[in-house]
């Protein structure tokens, strides 16, 4: 009676601890899915403070923004061809912004336009560096997309559009491929490198040298624009960036900024109000841009910390974190201007999703 009696109780307990098991198991999988996050990149989160609070003196400039783009936007012929013409005229971008053997023979000075006491003679060495023909020179195309880096490109769906361009021009050596196509596609006819960019990340290319050049293989067959002469110590990183480009004969082109371009361009917007800091690379691709295109579309400028529409945070960067840095750059004065332009029909400014 007694062994029935044990048997009996251990069975029970057995059911119980089974089923307490169970139970637990259960509970554990509904916390976990109540808890669970979905695949894919998080969509932007609303932020419940005021534009003012996230970004000083953004509220005023939203609500530009904002009543700007309920309107269509419409291109104003006239307005675009008498900048393009002045800029033509006086900045001379089509023919004089990238320094060729043509247009800086063996034997030049060429002053630099950051630190103007500085000029370099041109060796029949250095000369041979220099492009062989100027890529802008009695071209003309139809759309062109200048692309910046801003964090407003995260989840726009411009990809497509910008690829569609028929001549693209990308700032600063960005990130692309797969995880960024979608946003800001892949295709490139011109980047530009800023030359700090290869000295922190490549250490001024003194070392080895392959890890820069495979980094360049996204870009494909285009050319690769460097101030090489706006101050003394990107001379000699711009030269290495040639010798290692050759040295593993990766097809993109390293060209050379005219610093002649660079002062006749200052001086241009000078006279029009524009004062402040150095112009940035952007601004003077976007300038370029309007010499040489009959439609000028601009992606990825937005200098701000906070999504003009959708109020979510704005990273500095679509592909980093790094945080916004105007020590050298006027960036809101920059934005200030292409809004104008947007609003005068000269050139397209995209913000938002496309």
């Amino acid at each position: 009676m007694k062994g029935q009696i044990s048997k009996s109780f251990i069975t029970l307990m057995i059911t119980v601890l089974c089923l307490g098991s169970l139970l637990i198991t259960a509970l554990w999988i509904i916390v976990d899915n109540s808890n669970m996050e979905t695949h894919g990149p998080p969509s932007p989160k609303k932020n419940t403070r005021s534009p003012s609070d996230l970004c000083k003196g953004c509220s005023g400039l939203i609500k530009k923004v904002r009543d700007l783009y309920s309107k269509p936007w419409k291109r104003q012929e006239d307005n675009y061809k008498n900048l393009s013409s002045q800029l033509r005229s006086q900045c001379h971008g089509f023919d004089g912004a990238i320094i060729t053997q043509a247009n800086t023979p063996v034997g030049s000075k060429i002053v630099y336009d950051s630190e103007k006491s500085m000029t370099l003679h041109v060796t029949p060495e250095i000369f041979s560096t220099f492009a062989k023909e100027n890529l802008f020179q009695n071209k003309i195309w139809d759309t062109c997309a200048i692309v910046g880096n801003s964090g407003i490109l995260s989840n726009s769906s411009c990809g497509e559009m910008i690829d569609s361009a028929e001549f693209v021009i990308r700032c600063n050596l960005p990130s692309l491929g797969k995880l960024y196509e979608k946003d800001v596609g892949i295709k490139t006819d011109i980047v530009t490198a800023n030359p700090s960019i290869i000295r922190t990340q490549y250490g001024d290319l003194k070392m080895r040298r392959r890890p820069f050049v495979e980094s360049l293989h996204i870009y494909g067959k285009s050319q690769l624009l460097l101030p090489a002469f706006s101050f003394g110590f990107n001379t000699y990183v711009s030269l290495r960036t040639v010798y290692a480009t050759d040295d593993f004969e990766r097809p993109i082109r390293p060209v050379f900024f005219n610093p002649e371009y660079f002062r006749s361009l200052t001086l241009f917007w000078r006279s029009r109000g524009q004062h402040k800091a150095f112009l940035s690379t952007g601004f003077k691709m976007v300038n370029l841009a309007l010499e040489n295109c009959a439609n000028v579309h601009l992606y990825g400028f937005w200098p701000f910390s906070i999504h003009p529409f959708e109020l979510n945070v704005v990273k500095n960067h679509y592909f980093d974190n790094i945080k916004a840095s105007w020590r050298h750059h006027a960036m809101p004065d920059e934005f200030d201007l292409w809004l104008r332009l947007h609003s005068q029909g000269v050139l397209r400014l995209h913000l938002g999703k496309c």
